[in-house]
């Protein structure tokens, strides 16, 4: 029997990653790094689509890779509707729904499906995306905000949070369905959340700007210190401070955290302050997940390239060792969880869901 030949590919916000599977085993794999200043030249995240199919071309050029014959593709899903957790059929209307933002998510993620469809166009497979950023499973009390009709979004790294929660759970000789843990995927963009008994209870809206400002996102802040700053600047330079331009990007004109990190470790007064205050508020964050479990924690789990920097991980055991025990998983299991998901459906054991553009939560009925 051939192996189930399985391409996968996740654009971020500071990279695209691709990767190649014959069954569990990666053939090989590409991360290519995009600057913010290079990113920032597309007016939308949509303009963007042919520039990354030209990196994944040029790279499978490159490498004289031939893709034909394969059995799937999975991009990583974006800007759909709200979905429960699961693997998903690429279809016409989760490509028209992610593209045109239905979920007012404006994330790199929302290229995942669409790229998906143009490798599939070339090559062949089935399409499929698993655990995209809009996984909602919130409790009711996280979605209130002071605004009667603005609801707080789950909008997360979906895909990595739950992949590497489950392998802590493993790793531990247990479920992940039995655990309450807080999950923090610290890279290009930073999300933290609440994990309840298999469930993302709450959490930052990472692709919003709501949370730690990260290398391209600005991070939550008074809305009329930002008015005062921002109120006659385009809705498009407004909206790429909360994705793109915003962060790291903002303060230094980069993205590229090893370029800022080299001038933390140098002393550069700026960056000392910039990179210890972007710490500083991972750790805030880590504690109000605390709360939200009500401080019953197993297991505080730090996941993402930017754990890489060791001061990174000493920081946050120093400011929330306390809570939990911390584990750290470097750099991401998306590729794999993706890849994972596409072969259980093709082997039978797994069906994939049908995208309705049917969100699973649409506002509390009853109440005005």
């Amino acid at each position: 029997m051939e192996k189930k030949k399985i391409f996968v590919v996740n654009p971020g916000s500071t990279s695209t990653k691709v990767a190649y599977f014959e069954e569990e085993t990666c053939v090989f794999s590409a991360d290519v790094f995009h600057d913010s200043a290079m990113l920032k030249t597309f007016k939308t995240f949509n303009d963007q689509l042919p520039y990354r199919m030209g990196v994944i071309a040029e790279f499978l050029k490159e490498k004289n890779i031939d893709l034909s014959g394969l059995d799937a593709v999975v991009g990583r899903g974006g800007s759909c509707v709200s979905v429960e957790s699961g693997i998903y059929r690429i279809n016409d209307k989760l490509i028209e729904d992610t593209r045109n933002a239905v979920s007012g998510t404006w994330h790199s993620s929302m290229l995942g499906v669409q790229l998906a469809k143009e490798i599939q166009s070339l090559y062949g497979g089935e399409m499929y995306m698993l655990d995209p950023i809009v996984v909602d499973e919130y409790q009711d009390e996280a979605r209130i905000t002071g605004i009667k009709g603005i609801w707080r979004r789950a909008v997360c790294h979906a895909l990595n949070q739950k992949a590497i929660a489950r392998k802590y759970a493993e790793d531990c000789g247990k479920n992940y369905e039995d655990l309450n843990l807080i999950v923090a995927h610290i890279d290009g963009g930073v999300t933290i959340c609440a994990h309840r008994k298999g469930r993302m209870i709450d959490g930052n809206d990472g692709g919003g700007g709501d949370g730690p400002f990260t290398p391209t996102r600005m991070g939550t802040m008074a809305i009329t210190d930002f008015l005062n700053k921002m109120m006659d600047k385009p809705k498009e330079e407004i909206r790429s401070l909360c994705s793109q331009t915003g962060g790291f990007s903002s303060w230094f004109g980069t993205s590229n955290s090893d370029h800022i990190h080299k001038l933390y470790e140098q002393g550069d007064e700026k960056a000392v302050l910039v990179w210890n205050a972007w710490k500083y508020q991972i750790t805030k964050s880590i504690g109000a997940m605390a709360v939200v479990l009500h401080g019953k924690v197993d297991g505080i789990v730090l996941t993402g390239g930017l754990m890489r920097f060791a001061d990174v991980r000493e920081t946050i055991e120093d400011a929330c060792g306390w809570i939990a025990p911390v584990a750290v998983y470097p750099g991401e299991a998306e590729m794999e969880a993706m890849a994972s998901g596409a072969l259980r459906v093709l082997r039978g054991e797994e069906t994939a869901k049908e995208y309705t553009g049917i969100p699973v939560w649409d506002g509390f009925k009853g109440i005005d």
